[in-house]
């Protein structure tokens, strides 16, 4: 694995790949279930797979790219990669709950379960597990703080509606 660290309007992003080139981290700083920097392998700002990574994110966060095309290499149990898989699919600028995301795997009493594989998204932002709130309609629990889920929602739904 190689990593590379990049500026973003939320602070420093460590970008993670594995021997592929596939993304399989993006960690904001001080986020909840970071990995020790030790287990990202070594430092390496030149693969193409960040250029990459890096020219969506800056289009993303200029409110120009609402979809992410980038190869993932996402390691989890299958429950969890199955809650990540479901996370994908919230359209851009929207919202599920945590019970609608257990609705849609099957499994409606699962939503703590969804809750918690929710948090360990190992590739943040570009896996949007910002989009989830809890079922009152607050913002809820989110490893990169919640200040950054209310800013990367914000920038979602003002360039949703500037688009539209």
């Amino acid at each position: 694995m190689t990593y590379t660290v990049t500026d973003s309007p939320y602070g420093p992003l460590t970008l993670v790949a594995d021997a592929d080139g596939a993304l399989c981290g993006l960690y904001m700083a001080g986020q909840r279930h970071r990995p020790p920097e030790e287990t990202f392998g070594l430092r390496d700002d030149g693969l193409s797979c960040f250029a990459a990574a890096e020219e969506e994110l800056s289009a993303y966060f200029a409110g120009e790219l609402t979809r992410f095309t980038l190869q993932l290499a996402l390691k989890g149990t299958p429950f969890q990669r199955s809650v990540w898989e479901q996370l994908t699919r919230i359209p851009y600028g929207e919202t599920r709950t945590y019970g609608q995301l257990a609705d849609a795997l099957g499994s409606p009493r699962a939503s703590r379960a969804v809750g918690l594989a929710n948090g360990r998204n190992p590739v943040g932002i570009v896996v949007p597990c910002h989009r989830v709130i809890g079922a009152s309609g607050d913002l809820t629990g989110y490893g990169g703080g919640l200040d950054r889920k209310r800013r990367l929602l914000d920038l979602e739904r003002g360039a949703a509606l500037f688009a539209s």
